[in-house]
């Protein structure tokens, strides 16, 4: 990958639905070598697919929290019955195995406290298996990139 490839990513990582056209003006290449390059990419798993980018707050969930979990035990069946039960859950956006003194740290996104709450009480506590539970609740987000490409 070089500083064109570089480039072209960061290009798309701000608008994915941007023209190969656009996109050679904004590397200063042509059309060709862009879209062999794209395409390229592409076969090699570097850019895994395109998305929409939906703003939660506009639907309402305006509400985030970071919980970590710990589970009873962290044998392998443990760890795959917790997933696939958060694998059900929609109020859990991201969900990510960790290293420390948390097992896993989730991101929860509701419409507000109350719906938390509900959440936490009626389905996450009673998944069964987790020896504790810890909420932190984000007052702003000073950097968000949805990956690193340099």
């Amino acid at each position: 990958m070089d500083r064109h490839d570089a480039e072209i990513l960061h290009h798309l990582t701000r608008d994915g639905r941007m023209s190969v056209n656009d996109l050679s003006a904004e590397v200063h290449l042509s059309q060709t070598p862009v879209a062999r390059r794209l395409k390229k990419l592409e076969e090699e798993g570097v850019i895994k697919g395109y998305t929409a980018l939906i703003d939660e707050k506009k639907l309402g969930f305006t509400f985030s929290v970071f919980v970590s979990v710990r589970l009873e035990r962290q044998i392998d069946e443990e760890l795959a019955r917790f997933e696939a039960r958060i694998e059900s859950l929609p109020e859990v956006v991201d969900c990510w195995l960790m290293t420390g003194n948390h097992d896993y740290l989730l991101r929860v996104v509701t419409r507000d406290i109350e719906e938390f709450e509900k959440f936490l009480v009626g389905q996450l506590t009673k998944l069964g298996g987790i020896s504790s539970i810890e909420s932190s609740i984000p007052l702003r987000c000073v950097k968000s990139a949805y990956a690193r490409y340099r």
